[in-house]
């Protein structure tokens, strides 16, 4: 329905609405018509909100993709795992650590074994088995000490891991920063389009004004609709 026809049906010129034809399109305003349903934009645009269209739309507001919440549970779980690989490594470090004591014993008593056998050895050249335990117990005291460096440089690596995990506390605090601004934008934002009157009381916008380019027409409906709201306001 043409802004003509809805001004003659408005002043009493009109009486059916069903005997409205609509007036045949201009070959301009057919071509126009034939190019907008042919732009890029038009024909990327689904006509509902599916699986297979989501990349055309704005996602949903669900807890699966709200930014705040999906940055809260971020923070939450990277705490949570953080935690517990402190909690692993802290064990993995006394286990170093008591190992490394263990190691320490055992070249003790190679040494004072050590000081045994060249004593013997020393006193009884002849005894082939003091000088085979000297030099076992040697060779035994040198892969101890092997152990033991291995041990402390595996200490200082978990150490060094540990300091290095220190920057996943300050990036959770980036994070909670980022919260944070999110949160105030968010109130500001809420607070700049406050208004005084309720939505419900609000008059109802119009669908089509005086300069829309596109070419669709009221319904009969709405028509109806607005014929209705104009004899209450009578």
């Amino acid at each position: 329905m043409t802004q003509e026809e809805l001004d003659a049906l408005m002043s009493g010129d009109i009486d059916d609405i069903d005997a409205l034809e609509e007036e045949p399109q201009t070959p301009l305003e057919e071509t126009q018509n034939e190019e907008l349903s042919d732009s890029p934009d038009t024909q990327k645009t689904p006509e509902q909100y599916t699986e297979d269209t989501s990349h055309h739309w704005p996602l949903p507001a669900t807890d699966e993709n709200k930014m705040v919440h999906q940055l809260d549970n971020v923070t939450k779980e990277s705490e949570e795992k953080a935690s517990q690989i402190f909690d692993i490594i802290e064990h993995i470090n006394n286990d170093l650590m008591e190992k490394e004591s263990t190691i320490e014993k055992i070249a003790a008593t190679l040494s004072e074994n050590i000081e045994l056998f060249k004593t013997l050895n020393t006193k009884f050249p002849d005894v082939e088995a003091f000088k085979t335990s000297l030099a076992t117990n040697e060779s035994a005291l040198n892969d101890a000490d092997d152990v033991k460096a291995m041990l402390q440089t595996s200490s200082d690596s978990i150490m060094s891991v540990m300091d290095i995990m220190q920057y996943q506390d300050i990036h959770r605090q980036k994070i909670e920063r980022v919260i944070n601004v999110m949160r105030a934008l968010s109130k500001y934002m809420n607070t700049l389009f406050e208004g005084k009157i309720e939505d419900d009381k609000r008059a109802s916008s119009a669908k089509h004004i005086q300069g829309d380019t596109h070419k669709e027409l009221a319904s009969t409906d709405d028509i109806e609709a607005l014929l209705e709201q104009f004899a209450q306001a009578k």
